[in-house]
């Protein structure tokens, strides 16, 4: 698997767990529609398949996934929520990305 279809997994990945459960944080938070919280857990069942399609094993897997799930909560925080990350969350969100590529593309 190339680099950038991993990624984009990771990605995908990501936008299931944050957009699922947002649905449900509307649900059960926000008073919204119960049809918004059984969504949310249908999107976030897609966030536990999607990583199976990585190369690497369960461990490495979900430790890469984490930083970037870090980068795309900021970036979901920005775009829905509107607040917009300062250079400390940049600074972060740049060390977890250099931790992703070390984790999950360092050969071995």
């Amino acid at each position: 698997m190339t680099i950038p279809a991993s990624v984009g997994l990771f990605v995908l990945a990501g936008m299931c767990e944050i957009g699922g459960g947002y649905l449900v944080w509307l649900w059960l938070r926000e008073g919204k529609p119960i049809t918004l919280g059984i969504l949310g857990g249908l999107v976030l069942f897609l966030y536990g398949v999607i990583p199976t399609f990585q190369p690497a094993h369960f461990g490495r897997v979900y430790a890469a996934y984490g930083g970037i799930f870090i980068i795309l909560s900021l970036l979901w925080g920005w775009g829905v929520d509107g607040i917009r990350p300062d250079r400390f969350d940049l600074i972060g969100a740049l060390i977890c990305f250099a931790g992703v590529g070390v984790i999950m593309y360092a050969p071995r």
